[in-house]
């Protein structure tokens, strides 16, 4: 029998440890002979990313032991870190000090020199290179800002010695493949002010008999074109995905300079690059072709000019994990009541579990419903409460988070999310929006933020919080926002620009943009001109970026603050959420500022995650008036 209680105060077997347990989960998988590979993230081990192997018989094992941390700082969010090479060497990059090392039989040894300065010299997206080497991409610090940032194409020898430079063609770029044949190499790039998905260019230079490579020329992509994904077809033909038409989709691009679109779809069947070395096809042999379209498992079919949907009960397949499998594919996805884990999936749409899964309580677990809101046909994924053991008193709405996603280009994909779970178990509904800007939809509706963020994001937030209100599935006395990076912007900048939220939390935010350019600020360089497109080039923009930022506007918050911010976050540095908090002092509206060493842009150690999360929970409790029983009470300050 569930009992009569308010919304909020429900209690749950979902605590936060549980949460913390669960966070990270897989990523950067392939394939190692018949064996399936992956990098995994343990809170329990203070965030380390450890590379682990699925087991023939079942279960797995750690190929690297503590404290090898397999990760890299490449443009700050990483990139592929780690590669098997001929003779089973493992190649793979170290989080301590960015350093390439090699396990070989005779155990792990570096292969680039200990940098001059901690972490002055990175590198990722690691692929196989010529016999014995291993092509990269390093980035090196040449100034003393972030932004001053150098990058070349490089190959290491696995013997050691010097590394070799392959190529430079653009300011940021991915490590090059080498074709079947090895007489070429086709890497991609792109130049500031632009971002991946913007506008790239796929280049192909010729490969000497010495292993260096010739001039490049450009096949295909531009400035209004953004390629994500290249393969090597045959010797003379490649696998692209590109968008011209609006549409990410696959493309076969001849050296002769033919392009040819293999299914066209106004679907997209790629993503945002902002982790290199991230896949959304998989050539399947036959004229056949695994796809990630809008984060959902499909197989492209040349001959039909078809994109068919496979194993529908995975709605979200992460790009960091895709490939060939035996005749099937293995890749890290997640559903509407399952989080994300390592799953095969057969030719005739078995799913297969790889990673363990843990024991869920299903009747606490809310179901993802997707919906399109407002008169702007914003999608939203609705998570309502969900607890069996209680029910709320007849007439009482529940309170709603309206989660804002990271990015902005981004999406939030419809499944199961503990963290979500944590609220809806409690009884409190969540509303994540993908607001203009967002990917999945095309570039048309991508690009409905250029030059409007802060703008459009702010009111398609609002309008999904004010239709669902309409529609009696939330109480409009009782909403907040909640959002880290460009979410704790668009969170950030809705308490100070309308008076939608009573409260809001923001983690590791952009709170001054004028200060989170390269120009002028202190961001890492990847993102450092992103601003140019998302509110328009300094200085002729520059009133818009006063209007907008959240410091500026700080005396116009709506209501009750919770901060949460990483104090070694190189992307949004705790500098703006320091000034902003001090402002807050002595006004009478409470706040809490929660600052996290050894953190980065997100959190990552089981410990961070438990604190933010009860934090949080008590938070909306003390502002919307429930208890929120087996919580310690969060300290506000005024």
């Amino acid at each position: 029998m569930s009992r009569i209680s308010p919304y909020g105060t429900w209690s749950s077997p979902i605590t936060a440890a549980e949460v913390a347990a669960a966070g990270g989960g897989p990523q950067w998988l392939d394939v190692v002979g018949d064996e399936v590979w992956w990098a995994e993230a343990r809170p329990g081990e203070q965030g380390r990313v450890a590379l682990v192997r699925a087991l023939p018989g079942g279960g797995t094992e750690d190929v690297l032991p503590a404290p090898w941390n397999v990760r890299n700082r490449l443009h700050e969010y990483g990139g592929r870190p780690w590669v098997v090479l001929g003779g089973g060497v493992v190649v793979f990059t170290h989080w301590a000090d960015q350093r390439v090392y090699a396990l070989s039989e005779t155990g792990v040894a570096p292969l680039t020199p200990e940098p001059a300065e901690p972490q002055g010299v990175r590198y990722g997206d690691l692929l196989p290179g010529r016999p014995g080497e291993v092509f990269a991409v390093r980035e090196r610090a040449v100034g003393p800002r972030p932004a001053d940032i150098e990058r070349e194409l490089v190959a290491i020898a696995v013997a050691g010695g010097a590394e070799r430079v392959l190529a430079a063609s653009h300011h940021f770029l991915t490590a090059p493949k080498l074709s079947p044949d090895g007489r070429h190499a086709a890497w991609f790039g792109w130049d500031h002010p632009a971002m991946p998905w913007d506008g790239t260019e796929l280049c192909v230079a010729p490969v000497a008999e010495d292993g260096s490579f010739g001039p490049h020329r450009v096949l295909a992509g531009g400035p209004d074109v953004s390629v994500c994904q290249v393969e090597w077809e045959t010797p003379s033909a490649l696998l692209a995905l590109l968008d011209p038409d609006g549409w990410w989709n696959l493309h076969r691009i001849g050296l002769d300079g033919s392009v040819a679109n293999l299914a066209p779809v106004e679907r997209e069947l790629g993503g945002p690059l902002w982790k290199v070395g991230s896949r959304w096809f998989v050539p399947l042999g036959g004229g056949r072709h695994a796809v990630l379209a809008s984060g959902r498992l499909a197989v492209l079919d040349e001959a039909a000019g078809s994109v068919t949907p496979v194993a529908g009960e995975l709605t979200a397949w992460s790009s960091t994990g895709f490939a060939a499998h035996g005749a099937g594919i293995a890749g890290v996805a997640g559903g509407p009541v399952r989080e994300a884990a390592v799953v095969h999936v057969a030719p005739d749409g078995s799913v297969t579990d790889l990673s363990p899964q843990p024991e869920l309580p299903a009747a606490y677990l809310p179901t993802p419903e997707e919906h399109v809101l407002t008169a702007a046909s914003v999608p939203v994924v609705l998570y309502r409460p969900a607890n069996p053991d209680h029910a709320a008193p007849d007439g009482e709405l529940p309170p709603l988070l309206v989660h804002v996603h990271g990015g902005p280009t981004g999406q939030h994909l419809p499944m199961l999310s503990l963290e979500l779970a944590y609220f809806t178990s409690r009884g409190i509904a969540v509303a994540a929006v993908n607001y203009g800007g967002s990917t999945g939809f095309g570039r048309a509706y991508r690009e409905r933020l250029r030059e409007q963020w802060g703008v459009v994001d702010v009111e398609d937030c609002v309008a999904v919080a004010d239709a669902l209100v309409a529609a009696g599935l939330a109480d409009g006395d009782r909403l907040a926002i909640r959002g880290g990076s460009a979410g704790g912007f668009t969170a950030a900048a809705s308490l100070t620009t309308t008076k939608t939220y009573r409260a809001g939390t923001v983690m590791y935010p952009v709170l001054d943009l004028a200060g989170w350019t390269g120009e002028e600020g202190d961001t890492h360089d990847f993102e450092s001109r992103y601003l140019d497109g998302l509110v328009g080039p300094l200085p002729d923009a520059r009133q818009r970026y006063l209007e907008r930022s959240p410091l500026a506007n700080s005396a116009s918050l709506a209501g009750p603050v919770l901060f949460q911010q990483g104090l070694e976050d190189k992307i949004c540095p705790p500098e703006q959420a320091d000034r902003f908090v001090a402002g807050l002092a002595g006004r009478g509206i409470p706040y809490a500022y929660q600052r996290f060493p050894g953190e980065q842009h997100g959190f990552r150690q089981a410990t961070t995650i438990v604190a933010t999360l009860e934090a949080e929970l008590s938070f909306y409790g003390q502002v919307f008036g429930f208890e929120t029983p087996g919580v310690a009470r969060l300290e506000l300050s005024r």
